[in-house]
């Protein structure tokens, strides 16, 4: 939601044209209907945004009652594809939508773009002020310091990975199988490629032999951030016995009455403020935390390889030979505390 707004003010400001504020999709993921005020501060964003691009809370009564003209802008990525392919459709209909592609080459935008995306992205956007005080509740009662962990393991994420994994428990088996719908998991030779491409969630207990070959301490303070229902926490947690999630740290009434999305938010705002960020995959939320904290200037970010263990596991290496290769893999990138994948910034020379 976030990355789709940003990259939406900045196409907005390459066609001066006036944003709408977003709808979020129902149940594309989370299963709910929550709306951008839900989440964010409509009005801070408005202000903010003043001068950069006009931004309306609802459509002119002239043409509220039309439906929009569909724009496919799933092949655009830099700044002439919407000029010359987006623009025309809107001085010909007036109102359009789109969601912006995830290929986006943001870099190429001229700089008045550049500055108004990176104005919205890091200067912007807050969350509501009710959110933001059980955000800053929940960090306030994570034990200092702590290491955010985003840790993928969920039955829709194994399911959408099309990854199978022989040792899961059966309760395990029977809800990714019940997640997977028409994803069937790869088998044979297909399937040891596609986990050499690095497209599997690391289990649990994959992530702990990872987190030990970089030493990091048994008694580290981890909050997980994660979604409901990660699977084979046992073996993590008999390890890191110090681990943490909101889920237990929030009052169980507000918990409960929180939508996905809310919950999502919290797990960012913790993640951007952690002592230190590690992720098992690189989905959304890790590229635009790994973002945030680079604006900030928060460097103990990382990404683990999933790429460089399923190659390593594949060699036959377990136990300490393991460990030691995958501290090779990682070495540099955890000195300098510095993932493989995380982005260079160029927000912060336009702001």
């Amino acid at each position: 939601m976030r990355r789709d707004l940003c990259d939406g003010v900045g196409i907005a400001r390459l066609l001066n044209a006036t944003l709408v504020l977003p709808k979020f999709e129902v149940a594309a993921y989370w299963n709910e209907s929550s709306g951008f005020a839900d989440v964010f501060d409509v009005d801070y964003f408005i202000q903010k945004m003043s001068g950069y691009i006009e931004v309306v809370k609802e459509l002119p009564k002239d043409i509220a009652s039309k439906e929009p003209f569909k724009v496919d802008c799933s092949k655009r990525k830099g700044q002439f594809d919407y000029i010359e392919s987006v623009l025309p459709s809107l001085l010909e209909h007036h109102y359009i939508s789109f969601t912006p592609a995830m290929s986006q080459r943001r870099d190429r935008y001229p700089e008045y773009a550049r500055a108004t995306l990176c104005q919205a992205c890091y200067s912007a956007i807050r969350l509501t002020s009710s959110l933001e005080k059980k955000a800053i509740e929940l960090l306030d009662a994570i034990p200092k310091p702590f290491l955010s962990l985003h840790l993928r393991f969920e039955p829709d994420m194994v399911a959408y990975s099309q990854c199978e994994y022989p040792n899961l428990s059966r309760s395990s088996i029977a809800a990714i199988e019940a997640a997977r719908v028409d994803r069937k998991p790869w088998t044979g030779e297909l399937a040891q490629i596609w986990r050499k491409r690095g497209k599997c969630p690391l289990t649990p207990n994959e992530t702990v032999l990872m987190l030990q070959s970089l030493n990091i301490p048994t008694s580290t303070n981890i909050y997980l951030a994660a979604g409901d229902g990660l699977m084979e926490m046992e073996g993590f947690t008999s390890v890191y016995t110090n681990v943490f999630t909101k889920s237990v740290l929030l009052n169980q009434e507000d918990f409960t009455r929180m939508h996905g999305n809310t919950k999502a938010a919290l797990d960012y705002h913790v993640s951007i403020n952690s002592d230190a960020y590690v992720a098992t995959y690189f989905g959304n939320m890790d590229k635009i935390v790994a973002a945030m904290r680079t604006y900030k200037r928060m460097h103990n970010t990382l990404f683990l390889s999933r790429k460089a263990f399923a190659e390593l596991t594949s060699q036959g290496l377990e136990g300490v030979a393991l460990k030691k290769a995958l501290w090779e893999v990682h070495k540099n990138d955890f000195a300098i505390g510095r993932g493989f994948a995380l982005p260079d910034c160029f927000c912060e020379f336009e702001l």
